[in-house]
């Protein structure tokens, strides 16, 4: 019987629960540590070959910098992890692809009749300097714009039942030079408007308690002027990269056809050095690739790193959705590594697109179970760049830990916050998993990946438009 199958059997004698482990039956005795005799034995194969210090130092180059994806940096990120895998012994394609990015305005300011607020400003908003009296008009549809000149003026405008960038569209159209949206909540606001626009005039957002007591003012009839700034926000066509590398089956004559991807993304958010977000999974990947290059295998393995995840996975996307459709045939598994060395964060999960298990959770769980004692836990989540393999009907997952470190996307995510514990950990789960499947010891036709048809592209992201 095949080794898959055998283990997939012990891990089916458990009801597996969601996130935090919540539902896990007590493992089978016998199974603690990698378990006994011939799996122990194959699974040493990839544990005695992975070198945590080399995911370590890879992740410490790497994190020196900010890689925000078209940036000059980004772009050296791209270059290193290239000549990786090349001393490696693979040929590395590097995949340009090109999408419409914004640059943050390095100035967000705002003054009401000379008192200063803090303001925060919409993706896609224009630069700007603008000063004029303050004219509130409701949620800014264009019903509450009837009859209103705007000429000269700044919008205030509510939050709610239309998107923001309907908003802003709606009062310049109606001679607004600026635009104030205040929250419908308690807390601050952050949106996007979309999309850029040249219709667009420059655009803020303050707190619903800053907009109330403004609309008090207005209604009791008060003058009130504001002065709103803009500076650096900049919209334009961008070039990122992803990296490729493949390790071909190792004898053409027992090729079984198909192809299981390891993936992470190597950009990180401005002003964070990613050192966990996402550089380790970027090194996690290297260091598979280097551990899987002279295994045998009958499965072709690719290597993959993307580019702009955090603009929206359009690294991911573009290079899933610009394979042909036979080639997507080919893809049975998808393993994405994101986030997987933080000291501060929670315990390891899998994430699939529509909570359910597929390949690549049965074989995690199978390898965790022999490694740990206990099945790795799985369930629902996007916002990574399984997402778009999911959507294809390829079986991926997520790797990940929950809850996360409170450093995400901060200055703060450097490499002293990695534990070399969690990566090994990582690294071993997912190395074994990759290569029991991948492995000519795996005998027998292997499980067909299971399709999902007609999963909404955008049903796995929340993006604050309204």
């Amino acid at each position: 019987m095949k080794r898959f199958i055998a283990a997939l059997t012990v891990t089916m004698m458990f009801t597996f629960g969601t996130f935090g482990g919540s539902g896990l039956a007590q493992p089978v005795e016998g199974y603690k540590n990698a378990g006994q005799g011939y799996e122990t034995a194959f699974d040493q194969r990839i544990i005695n070959r992975i070198n945590v210090d080399n995911i370590y130092n890879n992740i410490e180059y790497l994190q020196q910098t900010p890689r925000v994806a078209a940036t000059e940096e980004e772009y050296a990120a791209v270059q290193y992890i290239k000549s990786e895998f090349e001393s490696y012994g693979y040929e590395a394609e590097v995949q340009p692809f090109e999408f419409f990015g914004f640059t943050a305005p390095h100035t967000v300011e705002l003054s009401v009749n000379g008192d200063h607020l803090n303001p925060l400003s919409f993706t896609y908003t224009p630069s700007g300097e603008v000063t004029g009296n303050l004219k509130y008009v409701g949620l800014g549809r264009v019903v509450d714009l009837e009859g209103k000149n705007l000429d000269g003026k700044i919008a205030l405008i509510q939050r709610g039942e239309i998107s923001f960038g309907d908003k802003v569209l709606n009062a310049a159209n109606a001679g607004a030079e600026g635009v104030i949206i205040f929250n419908n909540t308690t807390g601050n606001l952050n949106g996007t408007l979309g999309q850029a626009n040249d219709k667009y005039v420059p655009a803020v957002s303050i707190t619903q308690a800053q907009g109330n007591a403004l609309v008090t003012q207005l209604d009791q009839g008060e003058v009130v002027t504001a002065s709103l700034t803009v500076l650096g926000a900049e919209s334009s066509m961008r070039t990122s990269h992803n990296v490729i590398a493949s390790k071909k089956p190792t004898n053409k004559n027992k090729d079984n056809g198909q192809v299981v991807t390891v993936t992470s993304h190597h950009d990180s958010v401005p002003g964070s050095p990613g050192a966990n977000d996402n550089a380790s999974g970027t090194a996690m990947v290297l260091e598979l690739a280097r551990v899987m290059k002279n295994m045998p295998t009958d499965t072709e393995l690719r290597f993959i790193t993307f580019g702009a995840e955090e603009l929206g996975l359009i690294g991911s996307r573009y290079y899933v959705n610009n394979l042909p459709e036979k080639e997507l045939d080919r893809i049975v598994a998808n393993f994405n590594l994101d986030m997987v060395g933080s000291q501060d964060a929670g315990d390891l999960v899998m994430r699939t697109v529509n909570g359910q298990s597929n390949l690549v959770t049965d074989l995690a769980q199978a390898s965790s179970l022999r490694l740990n004692g206990e099945p790795t836990p799985f369930g629902q989540g996007g916002s990574s760049d399984h997402v778009p393999f999911g959507e294809k009907g390829i079986s991926a997952a997520l790797f990940i830990h929950s809850p996360l470190e409170p450093w995400y996307h901060t200055p703060e995510d450097t490499i002293d916050k990695i534990s070399k514990e969690k990566l090994e950990d990582v690294a071993q789960i997912v190395g074994i998993a990759v290569y029991d499947y991948a492995s000519f010891d795996n005998q027998g036709p292997k499980p067909k990946k299971q399709k999902v048809h007609n999963l909404p592209a955008d049903m796995y992201h929340e993006v604050s438009i309204r």
